[in-house]
């Protein structure tokens, strides 16, 4: 019994990873909404041809809040430089009233969507947040990671430029 339970779950585990986001692959098709309500593709997120990022986050989730507020704290950087950041709400239907709300309350100036039915958070494998992807100038996949510690801002950051000298 306890070795069908082990195979059992390295299955599920090997389904759940195939079945996730993989670097090099592009940003699947699924249909999330803007702060005001408008329907949008995720596979028509672009940057010009310029790297960006694309982060899942939730408003009850403090490291997500922590990994936003650095980033908004040398977004100007990022600006100058052409890149930008996508924040992807992962509110339910309890707390997706808070996000608006906090959004403008700490003057936060990302694109902002909301995944009502977390249809885009599965089709990108996101099972834990913050979750972010870095997208290079051709909308690949290049790096994710998950959570955040100090300091993470400025990896990303780092990462952007290096994609952008690339191209």
């Amino acid at each position: 019994m306890q070795k069908s339970k082990l195979i059992l779950v390295i299955f599920l585990s090997l389904v759940a990873f195939s079945a996730s986001a993989q670097t090099g692959s592009g940003l699947p098709s699924t249909t999330i909404q803007t702060l005001e309500g408008q329907s949008f593709n995720s596979a028509n997120f672009e940057n010009d041809g310029k790297p960006f990022v694309v982060s899942f986050w939730a408003t009850w989730c403090r490291p997500c809040i922590n990994e936003l507020t650095a980033i908004d704290e040398i977004y100007e950087d990022w600006l100058e430089m052409g890149f930008k950041l996508i924040a992807v709400s992962t509110d339910d239907s309890r707390t997706q009233s808070n996000v608006v709300p906090m959004v403008s309350g700490r003057g936060w100036e990302f694109e902002f969507y909301l995944d009502n039915n977390g249809d885009f958070r599965r089709a990108m494998g996101v099972n834990r947040i913050p979750h972010t992807f870095i997208i290079d100038g051709e909308g690949n996949i290049v790096k994710q990671h998950r959570s955040f510690v100090d300091g993470m801002e400025w990896e990303i950051y780092d990462k952007l430029k290096k994609l952008l000298n690339e191209e």
